[in-house]
């Protein structure tokens, strides 16, 4: 009996041991618990754009690969709002743009104090988009004063970026334009309508709503340029702000339009488990193919450029993931 008892107890530790140089000291969500019951929400944002889109198709995938949890995509004004509910409780995985992301993270800009996020990944680029009707007779920025122009919705990362544009072309975003925040499905059927002269957008290629828009107005409409203003972010702002171009066969422009581009975050809370938050990060690139289906631009996420999301920090279970710890 004392031998093989002992030869249980010898088994028994080699097998403690061999799970530990296994796993190290990596914890899974299972062994985490489950977190907040096992349902969790991701804040997108507007119903026609990229971020609602692939934040479905993402809510999907972890639901269907993650044992225990059932996740929704909540359709919001986007990026600073989805902040705001992260920080809150309110939702537990948020889309936003780095620019606001990083404003975040250092209590800056919309943020009087440092919030408490944390980076899953940077993921995949948004485009600022700027139409116009090609009856209002504006092909610059600074020509929007005077004009009823749509700055996207309230507390989102095109808002974000437009009053910015709009200060650096020299137009107050109070007091020298007819200044609209709404969503991008209401500010489509506006500029539709004829009650818009233009608008902002920032979103992936190709943004649905916009598809809609140029399909239906065809010439009527027209892409403003912003490769004039893109010096100026820079230098108040930082290198956040990057060149980019929208290409002539993403909506048939007759050309490509140069624009300014910002990468995407996805954040979650500092209170997430890192196993949840490791199994999140690990979801979305194992999986990543199949939200290229759900929309083109995931094809553009890259496992070597998802841990580059300074300033804002990334979670430390999505750093155990990217670095293999």
């Amino acid at each position: 009996m004392t031998r093989s008892f002992t030869r249980l107890a010898a088994v028994a530790v080699g097998l403690v041991l061999a799970l530990a140089a296994c796993g190290g000291e990596r914890r899974t969500a299972d062994e985490e618990g489950v977190y907040k019951g096992g349902r969790l929400s991701i804040a997108t944002g507007n119903t026609t754009g990229v971020y609602y889109q692939l934040g479905g198709g993402y809510a999907d995938l972890i639901g269907r690969n993650l044992p225990g949890y059932q996740v929704t995509a909540e359709a919001t004004g986007a990026s600073v709002e989805n902040i705001q509910r992260v920080v809150r409780g309110d939702s537990d995985i948020a889309f936003t743009l780095a620019d606001a992301a990083g404003d975040a993270a250092t209590g800056k800009g919309a943020f009087s104090a440092p919030q408490p996020i944390r980076a899953l990944a940077r993921i995949y680029t948004n485009y600022t988009h700027v139409i116009a009707r090609a009856d209002a007779g504006i092909r610059s920025v600074a020509d929007m004063k005077g004009k009823r122009v749509s700055t996207g919705s309230p507390n989102s990362g095109t808002e974000y970026i437009a009053l910015r544009l709009l200060r650096a072309a020299g137009v107050d975003p109070d007091t020298g334009l007819r200044k609209q925040a709404l969503s991008l499905p209401e500010t489509v059927q506006g500029i539709k309508d004829g009650t818009l002269d233009a608008l902002f957008w920032s979103g992936g290629l190709p943004t649905g709503g916009v598809t809609d828009l140029v399909t239906t107005l065809k010439q009527d409409v027209v892409f403003v340029p912003l490769d004039d203003l893109l010096p100026k972010l820079r230098s108040e702002y930082g290198e956040v702000y990057q060149a980019g171009s929208i290409g002539k066969a993403v909506y048939g422009t007759g050309d490509d339009v140069a624009t300014i581009a910002v990468p995407n975050l996805l954040v979650v809370s500092d209170k997430m488990p890192a196993g949840l938050a490791g199994d999140l990060a690990r979801i979305l690139f194992d999986h990543q193919q199949e939200l290229v289906k759900v929309h083109p631009e995931a094809g553009n996420m890259s496992k070597a450029d998802a841990p580059k999301t300074a300033p804002v920090p990334l979670h430390d279970g999505a750093k155990k993931y990217f670095t293999g710890g």
